[in-house]
C-alpha cells in the first residue's frame, strides 16, 4: 500500500498500471485521469486476510477436496519436471494424430522420469534423476561380432562409481 501511495503522489500511476491485477481491485478512475485508493475495497478484502477458499465444480466432499488440493504440489512439481529436465515444450501441432503422438511420447518420458526416481530413492544412492541424466550422456556400449560364431555381444565401456551405482540400480530392477 505504501508503494501505491508513493506512484500516486508522485503521479507515476499511469492508466497502464490500472490494469496491474494487484492495483485493480483497489483503484478506481475518478474523472479522466485522477486515480484514488478506494479504502471501503481494501477493508472488505482485509475480511478475508488468512482464509483459504476453494471454487470448484466437482461432486466432492468439502474435506476430500482439501485433501486433493494439499497434493497440488505434485501437480505442479511435474509440469516442472516437463518444462525444464524433460524439456516438453508447448506444441505446435494441428493434425490430431500428431498432437496425440506428441502428448503421448511427454507422458512416456515423465513416466520413465518418476520411475527412474522411485529406484534411486529405493537403492537409496543419493542422486537425483537429472544426475542420473547426465551420468548417460558418457556412457557407451559396444556391440561386437565374435570372429568365429559370428554370435554378436554388446559390452558397456569402463564407467566410473556412479554410472556403476546406477547401472547397477537399473539392472537389477529389471
Amino acid at each position: 500500500m505504501r508503494k501505491l501511495n508513493q506512484k500516486i503522489k508522485s503521479g507515476r500511476l499511469t492508466k497502464a498500471s490500472i490494469n496491474n491485477r494487484g492495483y485493480n481491485k483497489f483503484l478506481s478512475l475518478m474523472g479522466k485521469m485522477e486515480v484514488t485508493i478506494d479504502k471501503e475495497r481494501i477493508k472488505a478484502d482485509e475480511a478475508w486476510d488468512g482464509l483459504k477458499g476453494y471454487v470448484t465444480n466437482t461432486t466432492l466432499k468439502a474435506q476430500d477436496i482439501i485433501e486433493n488440493y494439499c497434493h497440488l504440489w505434485q501437480i505442479e512439481k511435474a509440469f516442472r519436471i516437463s518444462r525444464t529436465d524433460l524439456k516438453i515444450h508447448p506444441i505446435f501441432h494441428y493434425r490430431k494424430k500428431r498432437i496425440e503422438s506428441h502428448i503421448c511420447i511427454a507422458f512416456v518420458a515423465y513416466t520413465i522420469w518418476k520411475e527412474l526416481e522411485r529406484l534411486l530413492e529405493k537403492h537409496e544412492v543419493g542422486f537425483s534423476p537429472k544426475r542420473a541424466v547426465e551420468l548417460t550422456r558418457n556412457m557407451y556400449e559396444i556391440e561386437y561380432s565374435l570372429p568365429h560364431s559370428k554370435k554378436k555381444e554388446k559390452t558397456i565401456l569402463k564407467m566410473d562409481p556412479e554410472q556403476q551405482v546406477l547401472c547397477k540400480v537399473v539392472h537389477d530392477s529389471c
